[in-house]
């Protein structure tokens, strides 16, 4: 936990167990580590060093923890200065860098990465340093890595970073998906489905966009696309497609509350949602985990709320009661 401001969990133990009885000799704290004493001192001259413990002058030999408020909150400025200088040493390269190539070359726009874990990498990248919107495009067979799962995407939906994301239909229909994607959609994450997307395509910010290059290799390669005329089409595309993609609505796996009888609730919603993306009534109800006989009479009773006789009307009358949403073009 205090691995930001500079401790190691070796150190941030011994610290925290000295913190735990304010004082002791280094053979006591060694046996409450369960470290030698060559150890524990070593970690003891390192805290030392940070000003969080000190010797005591009473007593040689006998350590004493520094009050945390004090001594943790003089790390914490030291760590935010120094963050501070790193931010400055990036804004002063960039502007050096726009100064340099303010007409950049062809090459500079486009970048050619190969291999699997740099193609991860590189994705992973793209989304950690995200300040306001990743849109992409998942295909049924992303190529190196989930377009669904990594500590990246969480690590923006956290910062404020909205997600728009289109799937391959097949892309639910696989197992476990309807958890993650209602992992996803908890993060306020927007979800469409569509029959095929047209690449698989990772866009941050409308700024710098990844696209796999699809020729058949011995080994995974990506085309990292900035900001030109090829990433503006680029963004077109998606947007294309994610109007003409049906949104999905799900809830937390397992958990259905029921409303009024004169109103659709959540579990029903799911169903109508998983149908309008082109599941069949058997698919809906594996990835729901209902019984097909369940799954065809909520369609039933949906029917009778929205005073219907066919299931093409009761899509028309979804969106006209706003079951579902979609953007007008």
């Amino acid at each position: 936990m205090l691995s930001a401001i500079g401790l190691d969990d070796a150190q941030e133990g011994a610290y925290r167990a000295l913190v735990g009885v304010g004082a002791a000799d280094a053979g006591d704290l060694a046996n409450r580590l369960g470290l030698t004493e060559d150890d524990t001192a070593r970690l003891l001259r390192r805290l030392e060093v940070h000003g969080l413990v000190a010797q005591s002058s009473a007593r040689p030999g006998r350590w004493v923890a520094a009050p945390p408020a004090v001594a943790l909150s003089a790390l914490l400025t030291r760590q935010r200065h120094a963050l501070e200088q790193a931010e400055l040493a990036v804004a002063v390269l960039a502007e050096e860098f726009r100064a340099e190539a303010t007409e950049p070359a062809v090459h500079d726009l486009l970048e050619v990465v190969t291999g699997a874990n740099a193609v991860a990498q590189r994705f992973l990248q793209l989304q950690f340093g995200a300040e306001s919107e990743v849109c992409a495009l998942v295909t049924d067979k992303p190529m190196a890595v989930s377009g669904l799962e990594n500590e990246a995407e969480e690590d923006a939906a956290g910062r404020g970073v909205t997600f728009r994301v289109v799937l391959e239909r097949d892309v639910i229909t696989h197992p476990n998906s309807i958890t993650e994607l209602s992992a996803a959609l908890g993060r306020d994450e927007q979800v469409r489905v569509v029959d095929r997307v047209p690449t698989k395509l990772v866009v941050a910010d409308r700024s710098v966009a990844m696209v796999p290059l699809t020729r058949r290799a011995a080994q995974p390669a990506a085309l990292v696309v900035h900001a030109s005329g090829l990433l503006e089409s680029l963004m077109g595309l998606f947007e294309g497609v994610w109007r003409q993609a049906m949104p999905l609505r799900l809830g937390a796996p397992g958990v259905f509350t029921e409303e009024p009888p004169e109103a659709p609730d959540d579990t029903d919603l799911q169903i109508l949602s998983l149908l309008l993306a082109g599941l069949t009534d058997a698919s809906a109800a594996k990835q729901l985990d209902l019984g097909l006989r369940t799954v065809q009479r909520r369609v039933k009773r949906l029917m009778e709320i929205a005073d219907v006789t066919t299931r093409l009307q009761l899509g028309w009358q979804a969106y006209e009661r706003g079951w579902v949403a979609r953007d007008h073009p």
